[in-house]
């Protein structure tokens, strides 16, 4: 049975048009580093939100790893009513700010929107951004916890979005949480990865104090399998129970000559000098980084992407992004292939190098490359890349970002008994639980998939948080009856 507002669009011609969100013109953003959009007005987000059609089995929450309220949400900012909206969202998702702004909506709720059928789906992703900075903006963040502490403490490796969502639940079931994170600030990759025109800092920092005052203790400058060791988290300091979420911070390169050349990063590196370091400040932040004149970029996700336009903000004439595929097969989120585009990217499709040329001084001049062309689907789905060996050419280039994946550090699989690991050091769990071939150790993340989404890794932590509730839950009812 169709609602009255479902009808009402099947019977309108020219419904509702989807809202965009006004941002900084191009040619202005790429000589800075701050957010690209602007977010919506109160009245562009209440239009927008308009749009849903409320469906009865909205297939839109199924697309969200964290299961937040959809229409619920948006039928409160269809009425005006943006903090009710913001807290419905938040009991489901502890980094709203962060979600509307870097999940790919586009392949999960969006792509699941029935009003998309026949027109644009609805801006879940931005209007989800506008309740949170509505809510952060006001000061009226509601902070509910557990008044009832249980007496048992939980131990989080990392601080990135699946540790952070599995810390937010578990505290507000009332256990005592420690974040253990090995670099100065917490966030993960939200801080060392994400450039600060596509997530500023001041809202990583914002979500990580709401769990701060939920009662979430982060102890930073801590290794977990150097500076303590999994066993002593148990024996020595009385953890209940173990969640790791270190993400994959271990890069990939592709094997080629040249990669020690002078001017070669890794994006992770690369970018974490840019974020965490603040080498876009320099010299207020003494974080040294080559500014290529030419930098190219080898990968299609939305690293390299993230990758490129930093070059670019950090003053290089020409910022190239190689990719061995066609556009059509690029992993990265569309809304960041099209800024990139807008701030001049040069990219050059179907185009994979082999070798990484140098100067007399061991530093990068150019890259060698061949031309691709498109086979049969592979494991992924996508059409294989195959090499036509006699198209060699070669592109100048004198900063080189290999931007081609990260794999999880194998640190603490290596240093912990009897806890299982693959062969590229993700750690081996129950999929639908994340619980490790350890007693009472859990993991989520990237450290389980190697890199993925951050809503992805938030659903990992929420349901590794949940089986650690039962597991503690059902323990206690036989220790304390």
């Amino acid at each position: 049975m169709k609602t009255k507002r479902q009808s009402e669009i099947k019977k309108t011609k020219t419904p509702i048009p989807r809202q965009r969100m006004a941002e900084q013109d191009p040619k202005t953003r790429i000589k800075n580093f701050e957010e690209v959009p602007f977010g919506f007005t109160e009245e562009e987000a209440k239009l927008e939100a308009a749009r849903c059609l409320q469906c009865k089995n909205p297939r839109c929450v199924e697309g969200c790893p964290v299961q937040v309220p959809i229409p619920k949400f948006l039928n409160l900012i269809s009425k005006g009513l943006f903090l009710e909206a913001a807290r419905e969202i938040r009991a489901q998702n502890v980094l709203p700010a962060i979600c509307g702004r870097v999940c790919p909506q586009e392949d999960q709720c969006e792509k699941l929107c029935l009003l998309g059928n026949r027109f644009k789906p609805v801006s879940i992703g931005y209007l989800e951004r506008f309740a949170a900075d509505y809510e952060r903006k006001s000061g009226q963040i509601l902070i509910s916890g557990n008044n009832h502490p249980l007496g048992k403490k939980v131990a989080v490796i990392g601080s990135g979005p699946a540790s952070l969502a599995a810390a937010g639940d578990l505290v507000r079931w009332g256990y005592e949480v420690t974040v253990f994170e090995a670099l100065h600030e917490p966030g993960g990759v939200l801080t060392y990865g994400i450039p600060e025109f596509r997530l500023p800092k001041a809202i990583v920092k914002a979500e990580v104090e709401f769990l701060q005052r939920l009662g979430v203790n982060f102890q930073m400058d801590t290794v977990v399998g150097r500076t303590i060791s999994i066993e002593e988290l148990f024996q020595e300091e009385g953890f209940s129970a173990i969640f790791i979420g270190t993400g994959a911070g271990l890069p990939r390169f592709l094997g080629i000559p040249g990669e020690n050349l002078v001017g070669v990063y890794s994006a992770n590196e690369y970018l974490t000098r840019a974020n965490l370091m603040k080498a876009y400040k320099f010299p207020e932040y003494d974080t040294p980084v080559i500014r290529g004149r030419v930098v190219a970029t080898l990968g299609g996700g939305n690293v390299s992407i993230d990758s490129a336009r930093t070059a670019l903000r950090l003053g290089a004439e020409k910022s190239l992004l190689l990719y061995r595929r066609s556009r059509d097969e690029m992993p990265a989120r569309t809304d960041e292939i099209e800024h990139a585009e807008a701030e001049g990217v040069e990219f050059h499709f179907l185009t994979s190098p082999v070798e990484i040329l140098g100067d007399s001084k061991g530093r990068a001049r150019a890259l060698r490359c061949q031309k691709m062309t498109l086979g049969e689907p592979d494991e992924s789905g996508r059409r294989r890349p195959v090499p036509d060996k006699e198209s060699e050419f070669d592109i100048e280039a004198d900063v080189v970002i290999v931007a081609i994946g990260n794999d999880p550090n194998k640190l603490i699989p290596s240093t912990t008994l009897g806890l299982s690991s693959q062969n590229k050091g993700g750690i081996v769990v129950d999929p639908k639980t994340g619980r490790t071939s350890r007693k009472n150790v859990y993991a989520g993340g990237d450290a389980v998939t190697g890199a993925a989404t951050v809503i992805l890794a938030m659903g990992a932590g929420r349901k590794a948080a949940e089986a650690i509730h039962q597991e503690l839950s059902r323990e206690s009812k036989i220790l304390f009856p």
